[in-house]
């Protein structure tokens, strides 16, 4: 026995039916660039900003689009630049890109993705406040582990790549995502397009590298660079899980990359990328991360990495000026594909001589 609808029931039905079918047959909004960011302090705008914030603002992320997951994106629907803030760590970016990828309201098929956030850095290579693009990124989770107050006594760490023998065993594992390679010559064009620009330097900066007497590099001014990144779930901290992290990267590049930024969300972010590369709907040739450095990975002489970590947690020294870098920089780049977007829909940037 069947009953009918109330008219008034059926009235909405249709309407919702109608307005879903025409959403349907909208064409997807062509995106240029998707901005990348990975968390957001307080509002989208008007307060401290986390990564997502400068995006917002000064790129006119006016445009509010409900997304199915923590925070909703924004986008400029003139220039065609979306922005992202995915959640922190590797599960959250995974599933966030992911979403974004396969979003049926946007073509990305031609789309750029400019991971822009901030980071910890090895003073070896830079201080904080400073840029670095990443060609390699290298998953610092995929490990087995014991206590190392119960190591070997001939081994130098108690964690160790998987499916492996012991530390660096020479027959290295591999194809569980442990390490991806971005398009270098993406990356390469991207440095040499921003390597001249000039970020901030303050007496707060100037003070904090001051006290990294023996790393050469952590006592300039903050630059632009290339250097890789590592991301893991934990947020590790101490002079001997440096050379963990340096030791870690180096093995799993074949010793062609150089740790540099640590992080927590790009191999996942990358991995969806690559994942739903296949199908068209998005290029992961097209990938580009930017790690700016907030804080550092080690502390410096005569305090104890205990003593440091508890200080960065009350608040990363350098995490203003990291946010203002990875805009300063990355938006040089967001702006050269927008504003020649003839030359750069097609084919991928060159290397630029």
């Amino acid at each position: 026995m069947t009953s009918k609808l109330p008219r008034h029931l059926l009235s909405t039905l249709l309407l919702l039916f109608s307005a879903v079918m025409a959403h349907a047959a909208e064409p997807p909004i062509e995106i240029k660039v998707v901005v990348v960011t990975m968390f957001e302090i307080g509002k989208d705008t008007g307060d401290t900003a986390g990564e997502f914030q400068l995006w917002h603002d000064r790129q006119k992320l006016d445009e509010k689009l409900k997304f199915a997951h923590h925070h909703d994106l924004y986008l400029n629907r003139k220039t065609g630049v979306l922005g992202m803030v995915t959640g922190m760590g590797t599960a959250n970016s995974a599933t966030a890109v992911m979403a974004l990828a396969l979003d049926p309201r946007f073509d990305l098929s031609k789309a750029y993705w400019l991971v822009a956030g901030i980071a910890g850095v090895d003073p070896e290579d830079a201080p904080i406040g400073s840029a670095a693009w990443a060609e390699y990124l290298v998953d610092g989770d995929l490990a087995h582990e014991i206590d190392a107050r119960e190591i070997p006594k001939d081994w130098k760490t108690g964690y160790w790549p998987l499916f492996s023998a012991g530390p660096y065993d020479p027959k290295r594992p591999g194809g569980n995502g442990e390490v991806f390679r971005l398009n270098p010559d993406l990356t390469e064009w991207a440095y040499q397009l921003t390597r001249n620009v000039k970020l901030k330097d303050n007496e707060g900066l100037q003070k904090t590298r001051a006290k990294f007497k023996d790393h050469a590099n952590a006592q300039k001014p903050p630059f632009v660079l290339k250097g890789d990144n590592l991301a893991g779930m934990t947020f590790w901290h101490g002079k001997l899980l440096n050379e963990w992290a340096n030791d870690w990267t180096k093995f799993w590049t074949g010793g062609k990359g150089n740790f540099v930024t640590s992080a927590m969300e790009d191999t996942g972010s990358y991995l969806s990328l690559s994942y739903v590369h296949p199908t068209g709907k998005v290029d992961k040739e097209r990938m580009m991360v930017l790690r700016t450095a907030s804080n550092y990975t080690m502390p410096p002489p005569g305090v104890t990495a205990a003593q440091h970590m508890k200080a960065e947690n009350e608040g990363y020294s350098g995490l203003n000026d990291s946010v203002e870098a990875a805009y300063a920089v990355g938006s040089v780049v967001v702006d050269e594909i927008v504003r020649n977007w003839a030359k750069y829909r097609d084919h991928t940037p060159p290397l630029k001589k």
